[in-house]
């Protein structure tokens, strides 16, 4: 029960989550200046100032760690619950192809193929 009230809340949380750290990696310092140098920071240097570097690096290994723990939990959460229910596309309900559906005897089951509509 837990887990999948859990798991119901990192369906929410998990993508503001992504979105906030593909800018944080954005945003830091690469070799190249980074996203930051193309937007006229200066040579080498973040515009955040000289120390910001080690203090992204910090926050996205903290990001990254939440990001993949969250990612774990909601996908053990699916596998007991069989899905989270209500969440996505169909509400997470799943629909049986009509051959699936036998009867006992073994007949096949047909479908029943609508009427001509009468044309004017």
């Amino acid at each position: 029960m837990f887990l999948a009230l859990l798991g119901s809340i990192l369906t929410y949380l998990l993508p503001p989550l992504s979105i906030f750290l593909i800018l944080l990696i954005l945003v830091q310092r690469g070799r190249g200046g980074g996203l930051v140098g193309a937007f006229g920071g200066g040579g080498g240097q973040s515009a955040f100032g000289a120390k910001a570097g080690d203090l992204f690096t910090k926050i996205t290994v903290v990001t990254v760690s939440i990001w993949i723990i969250g990612c774990v939990i909601l996908l053990l959460a699916m596998k007991q619950g069989g899905g989270i229910q209500g969440g996505g596309f169909g509400g997470g309900k799943v629909s049986e192809p009509p051959a699936a559906a036998a009867t006992e005897s073994g007949a096949p089951v047909t479908t029943p193929t609508p009427a001509p509509s009468p044309q004017e």
